[in-house]
């Protein structure tokens, strides 16, 4: 554990394994740190949002998220399967043929995930407003200091300080 974590104790009345379980993520060691990237990755969220639609073969949910690779893919896939929320059944055919659920867990996180990224498309017109008026403002700043680099005269530039 690093020093500045906060070490996972128990409150009053509770054993240090629900302490455990609950988590601290704001703690630096926290596991639920881990679950929370994998849900909320790029991949992550967007595999959630596909199968919130239900069941999906690997290539169908591939297809549906563009710009993903197939080993983003397989890994995202993984790490929800791992952490209970997707399941994985794989039929014994010629070619293999694997299709993914989510599990009675995943369908409560990723209804949590699926509001969220709707608040965000719902958003999204404000929030570039607020993206273009940063960059403005970051790129006024830029060329004031440049116009002041430029405006100083090549002998005070160069000076050595009194």
């Amino acid at each position: 554990m690093s020093e500045s974590a906060t070490p996972v104790l128990p409150n009053a009345g509770e054993s240090l394994l629900e302490a455990v379980r609950q988590g601290q993520v704001l703690a630096s060691d926290c596991p639920s740190r881990v679950v929370l990237n994998h849900v909320c990755s790029r991949w992550g969220v967007l595999v959630l949002v596909v199968l919130r639609g239900g069941m999906h073969r690997f290539s169908e949910i591939r297809r549906k998220i563009g710009g993903v690779s197939e080993k983003m893919l397989a890994q995202t896939l993984q790490h929800l399967e791992h952490d209970g929320f997707v399941n994985r059944k794989s039929l014994p055919v010629v070619p293999p043929h694997v299709e993914y659920r989510l599990t009675t867990m995943g369908e409560e996180v990723a209804r949590q995930v699926e509001t969220l990224a709707t608040w965000i498309e719902t958003n999204l017109p404000s929030i570039m407003q607020a993206r273009e008026a940063s960059s403005a403002t970051q790129t006024a700043a830029a060329l004031s200091v440049t116009n002041k680099t430029l405006a100083t005269p090549a002998s005070e530039a160069h000076a050595e300080p009194a």
